[in-house]
């Protein structure tokens, strides 16, 4: 009996196909999987590393509710012309306390994640009020309500309870100051000490230029100027050639 006979018998006897789709699941979930039973940490050992400020937390928030992954990704490929546009390439311990992650390739808009630090406050604030006065051929929508709205910050400890509970590291201290780290991150004139103690490399500032006013401007700014900021990328580079 030929290849071709076998195959014609086996497609045709549902019971046959079955059991050989299902050896065929289980040898290529096998495959896959078995080898990370193996792997002591599927994310690299990196300096920075720390979870999202309460005021951070808040502005990835309205960054997903507004639906801004949908046109901007947070992953740059080790490709060349990524690494030459975006920046340096995304590492995975970078969205290690990311519930959901916003890796992804659709850009209608350039990848965000090393956009932290390359605007200025203002320009990201004029940015999301008037897309097109500071990038003519933009088309992305403008979202001036952000500095009209007032932050939310109502039981905000109790969302970082529940990031707690799939594995981001924030203690009792920060969950119970929560609503307070909020307010002081973007207060330069509030008591920072423990926040900075809590939270290293912050900015602390009025980032929506509205002093006296906390906003959903103020969080989404603070969130996509921490964004690619974190990781000592010199020290992980250094630790990859001594390896």
């Amino acid at each position: 009996m030929s290849f071709l006979d076998k195959h014609k018998k086996l497609e045709r006897n549902l019971s046959l196909l079955f059991v050989g789709s299902l050896l065929a699941v289980l040898v290529g979930g096998i495959v896959e999987i078995a080898p990370l039973f193996y792997v002591k940490n599927t994310i690299e050992k990196v300096e920075g590393m720390r979870p999202y400020t309460p005021l951070e937390l808040a502005g990835r928030n309205v960054y997903i509710r507004e639906g801004c992954y949908l046109c901007h990704s947070q992953m740059i490929r080790p490709f060349r012309d990524e690494v030459e546009r975006y920046g340096a390439y995304s590492l995975a311990a970078e969205s290690m306390y990311d519930h959901p992650f916003q890796w992804g390739s659709k850009r209608t808009g350039p990848d965000l994640a090393r956009v932290g630090g390359r605007y200025s406050d203002e320009w990201h604030v004029q940015h999301l009020k008037d897309p097109r006065s500071v990038v003519p051929e933009s088309i992305m929508p403008p979202y001036s309500f952000l500095a009209n709205t007032p932050l939310n910050t109502e039981n905000f400890g109790a969302h970082l309870q529940a990031n707690a509970m799939v594995g981001v590291p924030y203690n009792a201290e920060m969950i119970e100051n929560a609503v307070l780290d909020m307010q002081a991150q973007a207060d330069p004139e509030a008591d920072t000490d423990g926040l900075e103690s809590r939270y290293s490399n912050i900015r602390i500032r009025d980032f929506d230029g509205q002093p006296g006013q906390l906003t959903e401007m103020d969080a989404l700014v603070a969130y996509l100027q921490m964004l690619g900021t974190l990781v000592d990328r010199k020290a992980y580079e250094q630790n990859e050639n001594l390896r």
